[in-house]
């Protein structure tokens, strides 16, 4: 962390603490109710670890409960965040069943949902991510509640990349009431230290408010040549101009220094079981022993590897910086209209320079989207929600990946020998981007006129995209038992790319495509009685597929390809919610049906079909709360065809130890296609069970707990290599040392489990790299709160 960041955070933080007023307080996340109630002198609210009550506003308009919502939903509170330690998205699992997710190499950027990759938003509209299950890190220093939804977006959000489900992120709002001030430390196993300053404060008491939160986190690691440190900072300003209008304005920086952690190569049964690794470097067929395309292993040994040993590198360079800004404006226009418009701007840098030859770097991306809409509440009975979209996004990244190699490598050998220096000939295939770093050119072309194309692409672009949407949704009671939704949406995509890096001598390709897209939606719930809500859905939608920082690559004969807009999503699904409003109870289950298609690395769409059973179960009282949840799902290609860096990982050995391994001598990575079929799609488990529960023992005392069950489940393509049956438990308690204090102890893996799960959604590396789960891992934090 750099002074300069340093002291902008830790001066942000203290202007603001010193420049409050002793005056009432208010928390939470937005509440944009046309009727603007200022609460002074409130006691600190009870914790909130149930959804029951919670307020969903934007994906399915305004203001809904989850019982007025026909899908399956979880909303997850700060305090739920914070008494579960949910930390990332992977953590969700703990509260949301069937959200199994891949590590993301160490660093999860996107949420997995019902099998695939899920959308990302913030405020109700799409957040740049990165690319795929690799893109930057999250920090949830600005959120305040995490709505997790399963299945394509609504027709308010809008067509995405990524349909297996979203995430919207609700920000931290300034209180119109009082002074809050929080300070919290904490210090963890392998030199894990976090630091946060949240400052929220009344400006004109019952009519504007600002919020400053800061966050400083510097993480060793458990992992070899491993580290994560970041800073983040977060302003919320919130005015209420008149009785009939709210306005949220919100800033957040993010910067990060974070480590592509692959994991362990040459994933056998052994070292799933035993933690056994066989030892040898790969040999290409030209003889040399830098890892490449079809290297066969002759095996030299089996031994016990430690699970920090990784595939890492010290040299690696990987970082990444963004910024983002949110407004939502909402006004009451008369008795019967409401107008709102989000509007968001997004900036984001990132560039990993690997030792493995893996390059990318986004130069730059460029997000804005404003989104206006009406909700006319026509009558008691008639609501409807429409309004228009707008999008824009820029993007210039580089990129390469034709040439690593993970399964030749020795990973108990040197450094070097994990290292790939490019050949003469590969550099040719390639372009220099600054010394040293080669990428793919954004086109191909043929220099010497021999009909042959000379270059290697990757997803190297320079495009342009401008999406905009049209959208009408009607919700209608027609009597106290029956209700109904109804939606559309046509998106209008233009879109541009050119070669970002065209090879000297050559004119950069450029193309241009324009399409609409079309989804729709509709829905009924039926009350059986005031307690229980049954529900049907159906929803169909017509998607894009994009490379890194949501771009556009230039494809077969320099054009884009119009499959990149022809991915079709379909959802049916049916369900219950039992939420009483005289218990602590709330229930909800369903059954779903779910087509869709899942990007390959190499651009390509594969189609998927998931059919699974969830419910889940929450309870709180005064003293206790819990929750138990359970997802079956059931993924397979949709008789489609699938692809995998190697057929299994015998094929990076040769067959000179049929004692350690029956080597194929295919060689490996081998570029494995597979044909259309209806195989399990690998790297799933097809159940999970989650729990959790809590207990306030005495007044200053709690304790709490999660478990997580994950059924056995085939890592690669042919089931060649199965990861077992695994549980995680994780033990916390807080003691209150005054009114002001308190003290909090996690143990997380109490049982020191060693726990695996892919690197990578989709499947991809299967036969290729797993990760090894964190140990057991400790951690204390102080939380100084002062109210006002």
């Amino acid at each position: 962390m750099s002074t300069l960041s340093r002291n902008l955070l830790v001066n942000a933080s203290l202007i603001m603490a010193f420049n409050v007023g002793a005056q009432g307080h208010d928390e939470g996340v937005q509440d944009n109710s046309v009727e603007h109630v200022t609460v002074t002198g409130a006691s600190q609210s009870a914790l909130v670890m149930s959804p029951k009550n919670a307020v969903v506003d934007g994906p399915f308009g305004k203001d809904k409960s989850l019982t007025d919502i026909a899908r399956t939903l979880t909303s997850i509170s700060s305090d739920m965040l914070a008494q579960l330690s949910i930390d990332d998205l992977q953590d969700v699992l703990t509260l949301v069943p069937n959200t199994y997710s891949a590590s993301g190499f160490g660093t999860p950027s996107l949420p997995t949902i019902r099998g695939q990759l899920g959308e990302l938003f913030q405020q109700g509209l799409r957040r740049q991510a990165g690319n795929n299950g690799f893109g930057i890190p999250l920090s949830f220093n600005s959120v305040g509640q995490i709505d997790v939804v399963k299945g394509a977006p609504s027709v308010i959000l809008g067509t995405s990349q990524r349909n297996g489900g979203f995430v919207n992120l609700s920000n931290k709002v300034a209180t119109l009431s009082g002074t809050d001030i929080k300070l919290q430390a904490s210090a963890g196993s392998w030199q894990h230290y976090r630091g946060q300053v949240d400052v929220n404060t009344t400006i004109e008491e019952g009519k504007s408010g600002i919020r400053v939160s800061a966050e400083y986190i510097d993480n060793g690691s458990y992992y070899d040549f491993s580290a994560y440190q970041s800073d983040d900072l977060f302003v919320a300003y919130r005015l209420l101009p008149d009785d009939k209008s709210s306005w949220d304005l919100s800033f957040e920086y993010f910067a990060v220094d974070f480590t592509d952690n692959a994991g362990i190569n040459r994933p056998t049964q052994k070292l799933i079981d035993h933690g056994l690794y066989i030892t040898g470097q790969g040999v290409q067929p030209n003889g040399s022993q830098v890892p490449g395309a079809f290297a066969i292993v002759s095996p030299t040994g089996e031994v016990k590897i430690s699970r920090s040993t990784v595939l890492t590198d010290p040299d690696n360079i990987n970082n990444a910086q963004t910024y983002v800004l949110h407004s939502t404006f909402e006004r009451q226009l008369n008795s019967v209209h409401t107008f709102t418009n989000r509007s968001y701007f997004q900036y984001l840098n990132r560039e990993e320079i690997a030792q493995n030859s893996f390059v990318e770097i986004i130069d730059g991306a460029q997000t804005a989207q404003s989104r206006v809409e009406i909700n006319s509440a026509w009558n008691a009975n008639q609501q409807t929600t429409w309004g228009v979209d707008i999008r824009y996004n820029d993007v210039l990244g580089y990129s390469q990946f034709t040439t690593e190699a993970d399964l030749p490598i020795d990973l108990l050998g040197s450094l070097t020998q994990r290292r790939i220096p490019l050949t003469a000939t590969q550099q040719a295939r390639l372009v220099e981007l600054r010394p040293g770093v080669f990428v793919s050119p954004g086109a191909n072309y043929d220099v010497d006129g021999d009909g042959t194309l000379d270059f290697s692409l990757s997803d190297t672009t320079d495009s342009t995209t401008w999406q905009t949407g049209l959208f009408v949704e009607q919700d209608s009671d027609w009597n106290d038992r029956f209700s109904t939704t109804f939606g559309v949406r046509a998106d209008h995509y233009d879109v541009t790319a050119r070669d970002a890096i065209a090879p000297q001598g050559q004119t950069a390709a450029q193309d241009s495509y324009r399409q609409w897209l079309y989804s729709g939606s509709a829905s009924g719930r039926f009350k059986l009685n005031n307690d229980i809500v049954t529900y049907a859905t159906y929803s169909y939608s017509e998607a894009t597929s994009n490379s890194m920082g949501g771009g556009t690559v230039l494809g077969a004969g320099n054009t884009i390809n119009p499959l990149n807009f022809a991915t079709e999503n379909e959802l049916i699904e049916l369900g219950i919610k039992y939420s009483p409003a005289a218990t602590p109870w709330y229930v909800d289950a369903s059954v779903f049906e779910q087509s869709r298609s899942l990007r390959n690395r190499d651009g390509s769409n594969t189609g998927i079909i998931a059919k699974g059973f969830e419910a889940q179960m929450f309870y709180q009282s005064e003293v206790v709360w819990a929750n138990l949840g359970y997802s079956y799902l059931d993924a397979r290609y949709d008789n489609s065809a699938s692809a995998q860096d190697s057929q299994q990982v015998a094929d990076a050995f040769d067959n000179s130890r049929p004692d350690i391994i029956l080597g194929t001598g295919i060689g490996a990575p081998n570029f494995a296609g597979f044909a259309a079929s209806n195989q399990r799609v690998q790297g799933i488990p097809q159940q999970t069970v989650s729990a959790s529960a809590g207990y306030q023992i005495l007044d200053n005392w709690d304790i709490s707990g999660s478990a997580i069950y994950s059924k056995s489940y085939p890592l690669d393509y042919l089931a060649t290599v199965l990861i077992r049956d695994q549980i995680t438990l994780n033990l916390n308690t807080s003691v209150a040392l005054t009114e002001q204090s308190s003290l909090r102890l996690e143990v997380q893996n109490l049982t020191d489990e060693k726990n695996w799960r892919p690197v990578f959604e989709g499947g991809y590396f299967g036969s290729t790299l797993v990760f090894p789960e964190l140990p057991r891992f400790v951690q204390l934090s102080y939380t100084y709160q002062f109210k006002a």
